[in-house]
């Protein structure tokens, strides 16, 4: 049995509990035998198409196709979540009522309330919070950052997941524009440009070789660049599209930092950029070497690490290392972040300590941009698309 049908089954069998409740439920409330019908046809429809959609090759198929199995996998998801939602929000309001022993229509409204709002949220996601961009500006002070930096403004994106828009370049032209708008000093991709494989990439390449700073771009690999998603006809074809991989990177004008390290000077001062491959955790192949990346990890220069995995900040850069400001993405929080009066809550928290913004360990800094694109659901609830502009301060001067 292929692993996929696993799952499946498993979420057919709470998928024929949830829509057997309802069933119940409407029986109950409603005479009329077309209301019941009518969900069990729309039930058996939705079945359907679920084993579909998980039927169809993922690891052997085009981009364009897995992208329909992407949009099929999340649409029917936007119908029975909203259900799960419903029934618990129905029982939670209805406890107190059986304790009392008292009857009550309160307890459906509001369960149908809930529903409505988790499916009309999970839409509006996929149709606008994915293409809502957010621009966030944050302020890092360093007591060791050189004189002639101060004030020295850096771009941050990640995680584009290019094939997720097939070949339509809108979007990411639009990210571009405003990127460039920016007028930073360096521009810093931080992993993930493709879902599976290189030539997702080929239809944008014109359009992000339109991405310019005075310093350059400069990007890093992710765990989704170097075909490890993808069943290849050869060792040789994976290699070959790691390969291109570089090539592609470079007709972008883009410098991808491959285990290697650069120095940004002005005047008489200079600070130092490191860019490692993908530093991964199983299921993730571990691709960065930080020692071969740079010689002097505890030398006295201003050091910036690009790292795709917030993981390595814990994993090895704050004990091997002084590296002051440390940039990553992967994440996405998930897809999923709410903010309540400033708090910011997302599902990402239960596997990574460090999931969005900023975080601190004595005079070190990560920050985590929470990516542009998505992968597996074409949706983002909340978490919209970031692009960062880290302006760097001199803690000394106070300006």
């Amino acid at each position: 049995m292929r692993m996929q049908w696993i799952p499946l089954i498993i979420a057919l069998i709470i998928n024929l509990a949830a829509d057997y409740y309802i069933y119940i439920r409407l029986a109950k409330a409603f005479k009329p035998r077309w209301i019941k019908l009518t969900h069990c046809i729309l039930s058996a429809l939705l079945l359907l198409y679920i084993i579909i959609a998980v039927a169809l090759p993922r690891r052997t198929i085009d981009n364009s196709g897995l992208v329909t199995i992407m949009w099929m996998l999340c649409s029917y998801f936007t119908f029975y979540v909203p259900k799960y939602i419903a029934i618990i929000t129905y029982w939670i309001c209805r406890i107190p009522l059986l304790v009392k022993k008292h009857k009550s229509k309160i307890p459906a409204a509001i369960a149908t309330v809930a529903g409505i709002f988790t499916f009309v949220s999970m839409w509006w996601g996929l149709l606008v919070t994915r293409y809502d961009y957010e621009i966030k500006e944050v302020t890092l002070e360093f007591d060791n950052l050189p004189a002639s930096f101060n004030g020295y403004r850096i771009v941050q994106f990640s995680d584009l997941h290019l094939g997720s828009y097939d070949e339509d370049t809108t979007y990411v032209s639009r990210l571009v524009d405003a990127i460039n708008g920016l007028h930073s000093d360096i521009i810093f991709f931080t992993g993930d440009i493709v879902n599976r494989q290189t030539d997702e990439a080929e239809p944008f390449v014109p359009v992000l070789r339109r991405l310019h700073a005075h310093d350059g771009v400069f990007s890093i690999l992710g765990n989704h660049d170097y075909g490890d998603y993808k069943e290849w006809e050869s060792a040789e074809a994976k290699a070959e599209n790691n390969r291109y991989m570089a090539r592609i990177q470079d007709e972008m004008g883009w410098n991808l930092m491959n285990n290697c390290d650069t120095v940004i000077t002005r005047g008489n001062d200079s600070i130092t950029v490191i860019g490692v491959e993908n530093w991964g955790e199983p299921p993730f192949s571990q691709y960065g070497k930080l020692s071969l990346a740079h010689q002097g990890l505890n030398d006295d220069k201003f050091k910036i690490l690009l790292s795709h995995n917030p993981r390595h900040w814990r994993g090895e850069v704050l004990t091997r290392s002084n590296i002051d400001l440390m940039l990553s993405g992967h994440t996405h929080a998930m897809q999923i972040e709410i903010d309540l009066f400033g708090l910011r809550l997302s599902p990402a928290a239960w596997i990574y300590p460090e999931w969005g913004g900023v975080y601190k360990e004595g005079k070190q800094v990560l920050y985590v941009n929470i990516g542009i694109g998505e992968v597996a659901m074409p949706m983002r609830i909340g978490a919209t698309p970031e692009i960062t502009v880290i302006t760097l301060k001199n803690a000394g001067t106070g300006k």
